[in-house]
């Protein structure tokens, strides 16, 4: 059931984006909120019904990168951001997921009992509920605004809507890039 919501999700993502291309970005901005949602949906139910596995593990960083890239990078082609957000983080993504590959490899996972981070500080700002569920809802504020800031209604302070849009969007790189820091460090026992 949880892999299932996370497939959901992706496709759900991939539909809001095309939604924007067609000029309808208010259901966009509605498929948004279920897209995040989904993102802690799935987990729960792993737990919550005993699927946790290896497979859930990798299928859900696996939808993480699929969503956020998606959104980042529609934004970037409909003008909403510069190009370096995307480019930013789908490097981040592919480095952090290539050493994570290694680790999965030797028994480790990226988050939970088995994870490859070692080290307290590294567990904080990788793996823990707290750092994991700052950066979601930061990206969930940066995607919900961008969109909302760009409906064809005429809403109060749209502009201030679109401007905590880029800011969420610039802490999210940031956090993305920090977040990633400690799996590169701590992969270097795995490069041996």
């Amino acid at each position: 059931m949880a892999n299932i919501i996370t497939l959901s999700r992706i496709f759900l993502a991939f539909l809001a984006m095309g939604l924007l291309f067609g000029g309808y970005a208010h259901i966009s901005v509605i498929l948004t909120v279920f897209v995040m949602w989904f993102d802690g949906l799935d987990g729960y139910v792993a737990r919550k019904f005993n699927e946790s596995s290896k497979l859930g593990a990798v299928l859900d960083i696996m939808g993480d990168r699929i969503v956020e890239n998606i959104y980042w990078i529609t934004f970037c082609a409909l003008g909403w951001i510069n190009v370096i957000i995307p480019l930013v983080v789908v490097s981040r993504g592919i480095i952090t997921d290539s050493l994570r590959s290694l680790a999965l490899a030797q028994g480790y996972t990226a988050f939970g009992e088995k994870t490859m981070m070692q080290g307290k500080v590294a567990k904080f700002i990788v793996a823990s509920n707290f750092s994991r569920f700052s950066y979601a809802v930061c990206k969930a504020i940066a995607f919900f605004f961008l969109i909302l800031g760009h409906v064809n209604y005429d809403i109060p302070h749209k502009n201030t809507i679109l401007e905590i849009g880029v800011i969420c969007a610039v802490i999210s790189v940031i956090f993305c890039v920090l977040r990633g820091l400690p799996v590169v460090f701590e992969s270097k026992r795995f490069l041996k």
